[in-house]
């Protein structure tokens, strides 16, 4: 008879407590710093050489790989759902490393954003990796913590930037749905402040600072996963068809309204950038993810078989 009473009374708690995490998590959190008022801001950039860009590397390239010759503990980064190190390779350059079942996706994710000419963090992905203070693991995302960046830790928000109404952004949010990113939130946002070598100019590189909720099962509150790439190419959904001259996807991660006045011109320019990867390339984003050939071979597929869909709307 109480039941009833008695599960309510458990969501009641459940509820409060994930909402205490979160706000936690928040507290934790680094204050942001302001955007210089005479910085130019971009989100993306023309990929000219789109079709001779090495996604095994990134963007990073072989320069910036690290040297895991020796890496040492730091300090514990701010908490999330994955595990956080800041560490010291063996050429004394710093990197934050992400521990758990994103490495893999964010890793490849960064890669398919960057050959786009989106702003993208620089990561790799060591398969193994001893970290002196804190012991071994597997699969490891490096992300750079490179000279002349500066991490605003500003939070951009999807519907309100100096972007808004442009066919970039609305690309960028079908290339987030064609991952499967499910967690398209502000908090994930970023801005990177750089120089312009050329010109001296400020820069404030607008980004999606985690990524690692892609290439896996959607899902809003419930139902989605991590790491899943089985489910990923399991999932044959994404356009579902043209309605008034606008695109509707199968997207059931958060915040489900950034994809619903996507027109097809803008649906169809993304994937005509992306169109021009070839599968090596798409690959290769995988296989620096280190991915397993039968999992390549699936996110391949899937992958080219979603830029086709935006190639051939009508």
């Amino acid at each position: 008879m109480f039941a009833p009473k008695r599960i309510h009374t458990a969501l009641i708690v459940l509820i409060a407590s994930l909402g205490l995490g979160s706000v936690a998590r928040a507290q934790k959190s680094k204050t942001p710093k302001p955007i210089p008022s005479d910085s130019h801001a971009v989100l993306w950039q023309e990929p000219t050489d789109i079709a001779s860009r090495d996604l095994l590397l990134g963007p990073g390239g072989e320069s910036m790989k690290p040297d895991l010759s020796s890496v040492t503990f730091i300090r514990d980064e701010t908490k999330s759902f994955s595990t956080k190190y800041r560490v010291r390779d063996g050429a004394g350059k710093e990197w934050v490393v992400k521990i758990g079942p994103e490495a893999q996706p964010e890793t490849a994710a960064t890669r398919l954003v960057w050959a786009a000419g989106y702003y993208a963090d620089i990561t790799y992905l060591a398969p193994h990796v001893h970290i002196e203070g804190k012991g071994d693991f597997d699969n490891v995302r490096f992300e750079a913590r490179g000279d002349g960046v500066k991490r605003l830790d500003q939070r951009w928000d999807w519907q309100k930037n100096p972007f808004v109404g442009t066919k970039e952004l609305a690309g960028f949010r079908v290339l987030m749905a064609l991952m499967n990113n499910w967690d398209i939130q502000n908090h994930n946002n970023n801005v990177l402040l750089v120089t312009d070598k050329a010109t001296g100019e400020q820069v404030a590189e607008y980004i999606d600072s985690d990524l690692g909720a892609s290439f896996a099962k959607e899902g809003n509150i419930l139902g989605h996963t991590r790491g899943r790439p089985d489910q990923y190419v399991a999932d044959s959904k994404f356009v579902t068809g043209v309605k008034n001259g606008k695109v509707e996807f199968s997207y059931h991660g958060k915040n489900q309204n950034l994809l619903k006045d996507i027109t097809v011109e803008q649906a169809s320019w993304i994937g005509g950038l992306l169109a021009q990867l070839s599968d090596q390339q798409i690959g290769d984003a995988f296989r620096a993810a280190n991915y397993s050939p039968e999992q390549i071979d699936g996110l391949t597929r899937t992958v080219r078989e979603r830029i086709n869909e935006l190639v051939n709307l009508r």
